[in-house]
């Protein structure tokens, strides 16, 4: 009997120790754990993203250069998808039920639960009869995205484009990004990705059991408005930008200004060029970028900036320059040429071989004496002796390097190539150290052998004559926002170590180049531009290369142009780059006494030819191909010479039918 009531008690403890840890869990879940909560409402709480429009770029005039245009989208998500009309939605859409299919097990690829995207830019009025009948087909959604349209079709590789979000994108943007957003893929695009996608925002809408929306949830008091990216103002001048373009159609390529004052850049055409418009976010888009992926002209090099070239005759006035504040030559300075250098046992000879007689430093930039600016070279290296050679070329490169060559610029622009200005150490590798001298070397001191640059830092070269000693970090986005912002790094001078008096010779000598050297073709009335011709040594044709600034007193315009393999610089770089200068002072370009108009270089075509490499084993191919043709043209001589042989009939009419044909 006491057994039995102590065995009361404990059964009774039981059930009182499980009621309490029961009406404990019921406490934890709707008084503390709002998870259940979250999932309540997620039942009845439908969450919208609203997507920010991109922020537009403009010009440096406010022109408009980008603008935004709403596309809807379809997004599903796989396990919602119960019960709907297949064949009715797919004929709603435009698309088959082998495509619904694909791209159903596409979503599910990706995941069952969470929201991907099924179909792209569907236009307003398709959106707008669709939108009528979602609630029929549960799991899909529409979303409105914008996307970017080009209005001038202009400026392909500076403004870049946008595309989907890749996996890496995704993975490293903490969160911000999913599956079908947005995002610059390249040029300023990309550059000012966090500047111009603005910021997202939410709409809670309140749904029935069928998922139509009956309202804001809680009147839109957990609502965020989706805010706008901020605007760019470039610098880019879009009249001689167009103008530019239009003079390198039809030509491999590039042409970059820059404003000396400021180191805005003001055209930056990249040739062969596209339609950027080809790359808006479509159906069609993947096409378009196959094609012009597999160009061999290559419209998505952006040449101002990767494109490498030798400055060749361009690097000249830079070479002075050094030697002056360095203390070797003086204005003064005269040289004999005889057509000539004598470098050690090699001999160099001027461009044509042309004697240029008794020149000083104004007259050997004027006439491009290469014979001149090789005698300074080997006075800047063999100044401390011929042991010395790895110590004073080094010194050398140092004082280049300054003005911008052999590093990045650090352009407002992803993908900037650096160029080449080659170390000492690198000519110790090719040649063992104490192996080498100036005259192993002296192409340097010309602009050729292996230093090589980009447009870009060509031009900046020329912004920094032009300011007598000093340049402005390039940049392509002139402000920021609405209140203009300027980035600090961009109103810093960077000096080159020239004190400024000796910039007059050289200058002297590159206004004497365009006034009756060797651009004297180029020359504009009225307008003193000094420049410097150069024709680039490469494989093939020479490159042309020209590089000038104008007006000579408060210089507003620097400018580099080089066209491949088309000759000469004063033949076709120095006229385009007179008529963007004159464009830009004028606004209009005048009839000049050499008779040049913008229509003849615009109308030129100057593409390379295209050789096709083909490997070892195409080749093997081909020519198995060719064999066998071969055999198969000798086989069909021998028989029809038989059948002529044993033919008895002599009836023109079957004579020819069996004749062999020309081509065979």
């Amino acid at each position: 009997m006491n057994t039995f009531f102590e065995r009361r008690y404990v059964i009774g403890g039981i059930f009182i120790t499980l009621i309490l840890v029961l009406l404990g869990r019921l406490f934890y879940i709707q008084i503390i754990d709002d998870k259940y909560l979250f999932y309540a409402k997620k039942n009845a709480i439908r969450q919208e993203i609203l997507f920010p429009d991109r922020g537009p770029i403009l010009d440096r005039n406010e022109k408009l250069l980008v603008r935004n245009q709403l596309v809807y989208d379809i997004t599903v998500t796989p396990k919602d998808v119960k019960g709907i009309d297949t064949l009715e939605f797919c004929k709603l859409i435009g698309i088959t039920k082998e495509e619904f299919v694909t791209k159903i097990e596409k979503a599910v690829k990706y995941s069952r639960n969470l929201e991907s995207p099924f179909d792209k830019q569907l236009s307003p009025q398709l959106y707008a009869s669709l939108q009528e009948r979602m609630s029929e087909f549960s799991g899909f959604k529409v979303v409105p995205h914008p996307i970017r349209t080009y209005p001038d079709s202009t400026a392909a590789q500076f403004l870049g484009f946008i595309g989907e979000a890749s996996e890496n994108v995704i993975a490293k943007s903490g969160g911000y990004y999913h599956r079908g957003d947005y995002v610059g893929i390249s040029g300023v695009e990309k550059a000012y990705e966090t500047v111009l996608r603005g910021q997202r925002g939410v709409r809670n809408m309140m749904v029935d059991s069928r998922g139509i929306a009956k309202g804001h949830y809680a009147n839109g008091a957990y609502d965020t408005a989706a805010v706008s990216g901020e605007r760019l103002i470039s610098s880019l001048d879009m009249r001689i930008q167009k103008l530019g373009e239009k003079l390198m159609q039809n030509k491999v390529g590039s042409i970059i200004a820059i404003e000396p004052s400021t180191g805005e850049i003001l055209a930056f055409v990249s040739s062969p060029t596209y339609n950027p418009n080809l790359m808006v976010v479509g159906p069609a888009r993947g096409g378009n970028y196959k094609e012009l992926d597999t160009d061999p002209y290559k419209p998505f090099l952006i040449r101002p900036i990767m494109g490498t070239y030798p400055p060749g005759s361009s690097f000249k006035p830079l070479s002075a320059l050094i030697a002056m504040q360095e203390g070797i030559i003086t204005p003064q300075t005269t040289y004999n040429c005889p057509g000539y250098y004598q470098a050690g046992n090699r001999r160099i000879p001027c461009f044509h071989h042309e004697r240029h007689g008794l020149v000083n430093l104004s007259s050997a930039v004027a006439e491009s004496c290469n014979g001149y600016f090789d005698m300074v070279f080997e006075k800047l290296i063999n100044r401390n002796g011929a042991k010395q050679t790895d110590t004073t070329f080094t010194l050398w490169r140092n004082n280049v390097a300054k003005f911008g060559l052999g590093s990045r610029l650090d352009l407002d622009l992803p993908g900037e190539n650096s160029g080449n200005l080659p170390k000492a150490k690198f000519y110790d590798k090719l040649y063992h150290r104490g192996g080498w001298r100036s005259s192993t070397v002296i192409s340097l001191g010309i602009g050729q052998g292996e230093l090589s640059a980009t447009p870009l830092q060509l031009a900046n070269i020329e912004a920094t004559i032009a300011n007598r000693g000093f340049y402005y970090k390039p940049h392509l986005i002139k402000s920021i926002g609405s209140k203009k912002i300027i980035k600090q790094e961009y109103t810093l001078k960077n000096y080159v170590g020239i004190d400024a008096q000796y910039f007059e010779p050289v200058i002297d000598g590159m206004q004497r180049v365009v006034d009756a050297g060797t651009a004297a073709g180029a020359k504009i009335p009225g307008i003193i531009m000094c420049g410097k011709t150069g024709t680039a040594q490469v494989s093939g044709k020479d490159n042309s290369v020209f590089v000038a600034f104008a007006p000579r007193e408060n210089p507003k315009i620097a400018i580099a142009v080089v066209v491949e393999n088309s000759g000469q610089g004063a033949t076709w770089a120095a006229p385009i780059a007179s008529f963007i200068v004159e464009k830009y002072l004028r606004d209009s370009i005048t009839r000049r006494p050499s008779g040049i108009e913008p229509e003849y270089y615009m109308n030129a075509n100057l593409l390379p030819e295209i050789i096709n490499k083909i490997s070892p084993a195409q080749k093997a191919k081909a020519d198995s191909l060719k064999k066998l043709k071969a055999d198969s043209i000798r086989k069909k001589a021998v028989i029809k010479s038989a059948a002529k042989k044993n033919k008895t009939v002599t009836d023109p009419k079957h004579t020819a039918a069996i004749k062999p044909k020309a081509n065979e």
